[in-house]
């Protein structure tokens, strides 16, 4: 009886983890399956004709990409076809117990926005500019870059930074006042470096030195700063908008020859001097993360503290190093909505950004490389609202705004695949 019950006990979990390892393994297709019926249910229900005009490129020095005019019905149908093989191919992988590759989930991805684009554009005499969607996105996905960068070197070190809004909205305040002052968008843009590193430092106060619970500090962090910025600008920025809150942008650059080519040139190489330096942020922050000492110490930091320690590393010091960093990163993005987006701050002007590019950590695995990727895409997402508009999309705004956090949800909770975080994040690190 005694071997029984002991038998019992095993069977029970067994069961669960067999149980969730089968749901977990189905998330994908199942995923893919649901976008794949509201997209149809969504061309059944709201039927288009007409052609949509696709324009690929601008004027050019060299040559000029004709528009391309096709038949918006086809498209969408044909678009769904592939999507709807796509969610078969991975339905059959995964009932043999395979996992579903990456290029399949990519085609579904690119047939389901040409197929919408198609569909939105119907009839609409006006071309849907390919360059405007793709170079807005690359701009709209600043502040995710910049803060996913951030999000990643502190988890890295076993910090997680939920305060990435925070260090966002208090760069982008403290940029407007300083770029107002001295009519430079330069120092605006050192003023929120260093805003965003002193909401990291208070983060690494209470978390690190401290040991309070990281995820209650930034959340903590998150809602101080709201706050805060509100506050000062009912109280300061108001009364003396034309001194504090008027501030000096930075304007584009064109990189000659490469900014007249097709396509690539305008959304790559005519963008102002922030969006330059995030080219150069990603792979200086992968390169210090996985070429340096400093990054060796920061991951096994991130790791298996206690061990680093042992071997001489200041596990203190080196993550209020990784923190501070971080802060100064994703201050950066901060600097993006008053010296590039807009010429004054607003009210929580961030809108959640701080969330998203926290979504674009674990969508990215904790890698620099992936998590700009991800940042990028949902700053596409962003971008296709003013895209569709203009167009005369019959999509309501409301349903338009809900698209970056609708993106947000499926890449986080459907096709993220497997992802493990740094084994000590969010641990306190006691010495003793």
């Amino acid at each position: 009886m005694s071997a029984d019950h002991k038998t019992t006990q095993l069977d029970v979990p067994l069961s669960e983890t067999a149980r969730t390892v089968t749901l977990v393994s189905w998330k994908t297709a199942g995923v893919l399956l649901a976008v794949t019926v509201l997209y149809a249910l969504l061309l059944v229900a709201v039927p288009r004709s007409g052609d949509t005009r696709f324009l690929l490129s601008q004027r050019s020095d060299f040559f000029q990409i004709p528009v391309i005019v096709l038949p918006s019905a086809a498209l969408a149908w044909v678009s769904g076809a592939v999507m709807l093989a796509v969610t078969a191919f991975a339905i059959v992988r995964t009932a043999r117990g395979s996992r579903t590759p990456l290029w399949p989930v990519a085609l579904f991805a690119l047939a389901g926005l040409i197929g919408f684009l198609a569909w939105a554009g119907a009839g609409s005499p006006r071309d849907l500019s390919i360059v405007g969607l793709v170079g807005g996105a690359v701009l709209w996905s600043v502040p995710f870059v910049y803060g996913a960068l951030g999000g990643v070197i502190g988890e890295r070190a076993g910090v997680v930074n939920i305060a990435i809004e925070a260090q966002l909205l208090g760069a982008a305040f403290t940029a407007a006042i300083v770029s107002s002052i001295t009519n430079s968008p330069v120092a605006g843009l050192v003023a929120a470096v260093l805003a965003g590193a002193l909401v990291a430092l208070v983060l690494g106060l209470f978390a690190i030195t401290y040991h309070v619970n990281q995820v209650i500090v930034g959340v903590v962090l998150n809602v101080l700063v709201v706050g805060l910025t509100s506050f000062l600008y009912s109280q300061v920025l108001v009364p003396g908008a034309e001194q504090l809150n008027s501030t000096t942008r930075f304007s584009a650059i064109p990189i000659p020859l490469l900014s007249d080519i097709p396509v690539l040139g305008p959304v790559l190489f005519r963008q102002p001097l922030l969006i330059y330096l995030m080219f150069l942020a990603v792979p200086a922050v992968w390169y210090a993360l996985n070429r340096t000492r400093w990054g060796l110490r920061l991951r096994a930091v991130g790791e298996h503290p206690k061990a680093a320690d042992t071997v001489g590393i200041n596990v203190v010091r080196t993550r209020y190093n990784a923190v501070l960093v971080a802060g100064a990163v994703a201050g950066l993005g901060g600097a993006f909505y008053t010296t590039v987006n807009l010429s004054q701050f607003g009210e929580n002007m961030t809108g959640g950004a701080g969330y998203i590019a926290l979504a674009a950590v674990i969508f990215g695995k904790w890698d620099p490389v992936r998590s700009a990727f991800a940042g990028l895409l949902f700053g596409f997402a962003s971008n296709l609202q003013n895209v569709l508009s203009v167009v005369g999309s019959p999509v309501p705004s409301q349903f338009m705004l809900m698209v970056p956090y609708v993106v947000t949800l499926l890449a986080v909770a459907g096709l993220v695949g497997r992802s493990r975080p740094p084994a000590a994040s969010g641990e306190p690190y006691i010495k003793g």
